[in-house]
């Protein structure tokens, strides 16, 4: 078989594979929609802490569930899956909420490194901001914890 032959079917193969993944829902995109689900997601992982309110990012793809002892649940869309995990004020390693309903935060820990986070509106940041503690809700920007 020639190679130019043998490179059009490989080429047509993986199109092919590709395609079929994508048609049968295996490209699709999980969604927060509402604090019910977020909170039913988060209980998942967390069945024993009491959320106490629940903000979602403007793209649906991040909730911040505030717990109790002033610790933020985040629960953050992957793909089709769900990150969740319990940020607590010492955790931090920068946060910045100048810009209005936008939060900006890097955590010491490698494994989830953080992100800017874009709220419907200034009350859910300043929420957040809040939740994770008085000390790091008053930082200035670029000063580091």
């Amino acid at each position: 078989m020639s190679l130019p032959i043998l490179v059009a079917m490989v080429v047509v193969g993986i199109t092919a594979a590709v395609l079929a993944v994508h048609l049968t829902g295996g490209s699709a995109k999980a969604r927060l929609v509402e604090p019910d689900q977020a909170r039913g997601r988060f209980a998942e992982d967390f069945p024993d802490e009491a959320v106490l309110a629940v903000h979602i990012t403007s793209d649906a793809e991040t909730a911040f569930l505030e717990l109790a002892g002033g610790r933020i649940g985040i629960v953050q869309v992957l793909g089709d899956k769900f990150l969740t995990r319990i940020v607590a004020p010492k955790d931090i390693a920068h946060i910045d909420g100048a810009a209005g309903a936008t939060v900006s935060i890097s955590l010491s820990d490698f494994t989830w490194g953080g992100g800017i986070f874009r709220f419907p509106d200034e009350a859910a940041a300043g929420a957040v901001l809040r939740a994770l503690g008085t000390r790091q809700a008053t930082k200035k920007a670029g000063e580091l914890a």
